[in-house]
């Protein structure tokens, strides 16, 4: 009976197994079908994502042109050296003795570079590509065409390097270029203005590879295209006179505008910096000392600064504009170094004073008490709406970032200081002090607006629109500025340029003080920035509007120097291409 039993169980075990493996089988086979059947395209899809690889392949940068059509920015040729992995596990002996082969011939540590040497182990198991070295010389190439002619695992690669054969020379309008991720993008300038039109368009390129991630093919889908070229309006061998007269130990900026059209001829800004070290991994010593000099601040558009006697030419158009006194060359008034109001002496830069002296002259010898009796009767906010039409405290519209700087009014004060304007602050302003403060490019655009009649927006691209708006300043006001700031060259501050006969100069200089007078002797930091701002023409050539801004320099004849050192300079530069276009 219990025999019996035991017989009847087992059948009905198998039956219950063979039940759930009919099951289990029923199930998988149900699975694989839908898996190949209806999940066929995506897993297809998979498969070639799998063993087909996209990438990119970057594209040579457009270049940036002066006037000229010399180059500024382009693209120089270099030789990089990569390791093609074979497929081993390890390094042959022959393959330790290739690498330390490259250590003399490259003169760079490769076989005793830990980080190196496990990216090339890596390249050599995954029969893939690794970079050695990179920009070798003409020499080691040579040498290593000798040493190892056929060697299976040197690659010789050929590329493109961003390249600035002008180094420093105007390098806070041209940029420079940042690394992100393998690729470079523009950081600044230009390269960042424009980095769309100059960074062209990526190759992509269709790779076939393996379960370990080997490449057994590849194919070009698309050629990479080169980026569109930038034609400026920079004269760079101007830029190079600008660059050589400026005193490396100086700080501040120079600018030279063609008043006409707007045209930024040149622009200097120091301290400065070479576009080409960015272009190759700095360490952070490198960075540290670079930063603490701050070469990055474009002094021409983004620092503002006060602007001094500059501002007497805004002063005497709202005075004659106002009635407040004659439009007469011949209006006098006596200085005798200062002048007193509410018990506090206002100074002259000439504490013995000027005597008797008229406006010209005032402008010419940088008087101040003319327009001391000015500021007693014109009110700050008129004072500040005759600045603003000559485009003062507003940005230029340059393509290029700017600041906007500062002409104050009472509104301002009140909202950001929490006071009332005072009327001793009035006198101030009239000779440019008190709160003003102005970019360079904006003088250079007031200087060129007394001479056009217009103010007219600075452009840096030769295919940019000209875009003038007219000057609301009287034409007889106009050329009694002009016929001011002839004085200053022919009796005046600026008579060290008097020299150059043939070159007909207007200027106008200004001593701007950064902190009380009594901080001088506290060191250089609390002197006084010097100005050197005027128009000039050569013989026909396009006149051209001049600023120097000298941070610090303690007087404006540093400035007046430099101007004198470039007028020069900028003689024999257009004497030598009138001379070989006469020749040609």
């Amino acid at each position: 009976m219990r025999d019996n039993q035991l017989c009847s169980m087992v059948p009905q075990r198998i039956i219950i197994f063979c039940g759930i493996v009919g099951i289990i089988f029923i199930a998988i086979v149900a699975r694989l079908s839908y898996l190949q059947i209806n999940l066929s395209d995506y897993f297809l899809t998979r498969s070639q994502q799998n063993c087909l690889h996209i990438s990119h392949t970057h594209s040579a940068r457009g270049t940036i042109l002066d006037c000229r059509s010399k180059l500024l920015a382009t693209n120089r040729p270099r030789t990089l050296i990569a390791w093609a992995g074979s497929g081993n596990r390890t390094l042959t002996t022959d393959q330790q003795a290739i690498l330390a082969l490259l250590d003399t011939t490259l003169d760079a540590p490769i076989s005793t570079n830990n980080e190196l040497m496990l990216a090339i182990m890596r390249a050599e198991r995954n029969k893939k590509s690794t970079i050695i070295s990179t920009d070798i010389s003409a020499e080691q190439l040579g040498k290593l065409s000798e040493q190892l002619p056929q060697d299976c695992n040197i690659q010789i690669i050929s590329d493109f390097q961003r390249y600035y054969p002008y180094q420093t020379s105007a390098s806070h309008l041209l940029g420079y270029l940042g690394g992100i991720n393998a690729e470079n993008y523009g950081k600044m300038g230009l390269e960042k203005l424009l980095e769309d039109t100059l960074r062209g368009q990526k190759g992509t390129v269709l790779s076939i590879i393996d379960s370990i991630g080997r490449n057994i093919n590849q194919t070009i889908l698309q050629h990479a295209l080169t980026g569109g070229d930038i034609c400026t309006t920079l004269d760079i061998e101007l830029q190079a006179i600008c660059e050589h007269v400026f005193s490396p130990e100086l700080s501040g900026a120079f600018i030279i505008m063609n008043p006409l059209d707007g045209s930024i001829m040149s622009m200097l800004s120091r301290p400065n910096f070479d576009p080409n070290i960015f272009l190759q991994p700095i360490s952070q010593d490198e960075w540290n000392v670079l930063i603490e000099k701050k070469p990055f601040l474009n002094r021409g558009l983004n620092a503002t600064y006060p602007m001094g006697s500059i501002f007497k030419l805004v002063t005497i158009s709202a005075a004659f504009k106002e009635g407040i006194v004659p439009c007469d060359m011949h209006y006098t008034t006596t200085c005798k170094g200062y002048y007193k109001f509410c018990g506090r002496k206002y100074w002259c830069n000439n504490h013995y004073g000027h005597g008797q002296i008229n406006i010209a002259q005032s402008i010419a010898d940088s008087c101040n008490i003319i327009f001391f009796n000015i500021g007693r009767k014109i009110d700050i906010d008129t004072l500040a709406y005759y600045a603003s039409l000559f485009g003062l405290g507003k940005r230029t519209g340059i393509s290029l970032p700017e600041s906007s700087g500062l002409i104050p009014t009472r509104a301002w004060k009140k909202a950001c200081k929490g006071e009332s304007w005072w009327p001793g602050e009035t006198l101030s302003a009239t000779i440019g002090q008190s709160f003003n403060s102005v970019t360079p490019l904006q003088v250079a655009r007031m200087i060129s607006a007394i001479f056009t009649g217009y103010l007219v927006k600075p452009r840096i691209l030769v295919d940019e629109a000209i875009e003038k708006k007219p000057l609301e300043i009287p034409l007889h006001i106009r050329k009694f500025l002009k016929r001011s700031m002839k004085r200053v060259v022919r009796c005046g501050t600026g008579s060290r340029l008097k020299r150059f006969k043939d070159i007909k100069m207007y200027a106008k200089t200004s001593t701007a003080q950064t902190s009380a007078l009594e901080k001088r002797v506290l060191g250089g930091q609390y002197l006084e920035h010097g100005w050197f701002v005027g128009n000039f023409t050569y013989k026909d050539h396009t006149p051209l509007t001049i600023v120097i801004l000298v941070e610090h320099a303690g007087s404006a004849q540093v400035a007046a120097s430099i101007a004198q050192k470039f007028v020069g300079e900028y003689k024999k530069l257009m004497d030598s291409r009138a001379q070989v276009v006469a020749t040609a």
